[in-house]
C-alpha cells in the first residue's frame, strides 16, 4: 500500500510524452479524471488519441467529447502511468488539473500548503 503525500491546490509537475514538460496543476478531488491543455499535450508529444470520453458540467447542464491520450504524469518524484483528457485550457488559471484518477490513494490535498502560490495563478 503507498503511503498518501500531502499536495497542496498547486503543484509543480511533469507531463512526459515524446518530451517532458514541467508546469504547474490544480490538484481538484472534483474532478474524475487529469485534463491538459491542447497546447501542452502537442508541446509534450502525447498521443495517439485513444479515445474519447463523456464529461458533463452540471453547471451548464451540458456535455462534451473530449479526446483521451495515454501519459505519464511525475508528481513529487512518483510517475503515474494513466490516461488523460485533452482540452482547451488556455482560458483557464492552469493548464492541468489532476483529477481522482491520480488522486484516489496516493495524495491528500491540503488546500494551505502552497495557498499563496494558488491565489497568485488564480486568474
Amino acid at each position: 500500500m503507498n503511503k498518501k503525500e500531502i499536495v497542496g491546490l498547486v503543484e509543480k509537475i511533469k507531463i512526459i510524452g515524446q518530451k517532458e514538460i514541467e508546469t504547474y496543476a490544480l490538484f481538484d478531488s472534483g474532478a474524475r479524471s487529469t485534463s491538459v491543455d491542447t497546447r501542452l499535450a502537442a508541446k509534450a508529444r502525447l498521443g495517439p488519441i485513444i479515445k474519447t470520453t463523456r464529461i458533463k458540467n452540471p453547471s451548464l447542464k451540458s456535455e462534451t467529447r473530449r479526446p483521451v491520450v495515454k501519459a505519464k504524469i511525475q508528481i513529487l518524484n512518483r510517475t503515474f502511468d494513466t490516461e488523460v483528457n485533452i482540452q482547451d485550457r488556455s482560458h483557464m488559471s492552469f493548464p492541468v488539473i489532476v483529477g481522482r484518477n491520480i488522486l484516489r490513494g496516493n495524495f491528500i490535498i491540503d488546500p494551505y500548503k502552497n495557498h499563496k502560490l494558488y491565489k497568485k495563478m488564480k486568474k
